[in-house]
């Protein structure tokens, strides 16, 4: 039988510390300083993440929350899913990360009783954080985007995506590896994959026209229709509205959904818009600050689990 590609249950984390990080911002064009002070940043952020709870609870989602650490300062770590990924089986991978702030956030044994204390399994813990001191760095299913029902992993070079890590990811998991290279519209390497490609179950958003070199473009869209999904082609200026920083869930009741945020909603054309609701309903959650200042979206701030 195939893993599953879709769950309904996901691990979150309070934005209590969020700021803007100047340790991740020379690597994230996305990211924007405040004209708020520290503490109505935090406090709009913490806002929009109950705000965004109470909505994927209403449409039957499960939210597991991990709070975030109280003896390190961690302002991006409302994004959960840079530093685990847990898989069908209960495999639950810890990864190498860029930022040394970053890599406080990772709190593996609390997230593993989190899981336990919920039925989820973790039945075998790979655990590549020391590959940081050779230079590994891969960040997770930010660094990653994931057909795991055909074992196939789309990644973007970029200073927080290795194609060495990357490459063992593959072979330590079975995955087939599509790497290639993709540039924002400061012609800048998208920082995270997640940022301009989301996976569904039968279809895949994808920003095409960032990939400058002609043979990887044709290789990426060859390998979606492989897979059989329908393409939903963005633009580079779609992706800076957090478009391709979406992701398809399901509900308790088995229901697809597609969640995106309000920027994003407001960046679709209503051609894109038709087509994804073919795929589930669209869930529009509201989140300007996290996305402006952090300068990740709703995607970001989802870690799938499986039951």
């Amino acid at each position: 039988m195939s893993p599953p590609q879709l769950t309904d249950t996901v691990v979150m984390t309070p934005p209590d510390q969020f700021g803007f990080n100047p340790q991740t911002a020379s690597s994230n064009n996305f990211q924007h300083k405040p004209d708020l002070s520290a503490h109505d940043v935090r406090e709009r952020a913490m806002g929009e993440f109950e705000k965004m709870i109470a909505l994927l609870r209403s449409k039957g989602v499960s939210e597991l929350i991990l709070p975030g650490r109280k003896d390190e300062v961690t302002p991006d770590a409302v994004y959960p899913n840079n530093w685990f990924s847990h898989h069908a089986g209960g495999i639950l991978i810890v990864y190498p990360m860029l930022a040394p702030n970053r890599r406080l956030e990772r709190q593996a044994q609390e997230l593993k009783k989190l899981l336990t204390d919920n039925n989820i399994p973790v039945s075998k813990v790979f655990d590549i954080t020391s590959h940081e001191e050779g230079g590994g760095v891969l960040e997770g299913t930010g660094s990653m985007v994931l057909d795991r029902e055909h074992k196939v992993a789309f990644a973007m070079a970029s200073p927080r995506t290795n194609k060495r890590e990357f490459d063992e990811w593959c072979t330590m998991m079975g995955f087939e590896g599509v790497f290639f290279h993709a540039i924002d519209s400061s012609k800048f390497p998208v920082y995270h994959t997640n940022v301009a490609m989301s996976m569904g179950k039968e279809f895949a958003v994808v920003c095409l026209e960032s990939i400058p070199d002609e043979r990887e473009r044709a290789d990426v869209e060859q390998q979606i229709r492989l897979l059989g999904k329908e393409i939903v082609n963005i633009s580079v200026a779609q992706i800076h509205q957090f478009c391709g920083n979406i992701l398809q869930l399901i509900s308790k009741k088995g229901e697809p959904m597609i969640v995106m945020s309000k920027t994003a909603y407001g960046a679709f054309t209503s051609i894109n818009l038709k087509r994804l609701s073919q795929f589930g309903e669209l869930v529009v959650a509201d989140i300007p600050t996290i996305e402006r200042v952090g300068g990740g979206g709703v995607r970001c701030m989802m870690a799938e689990v499986f039951k």
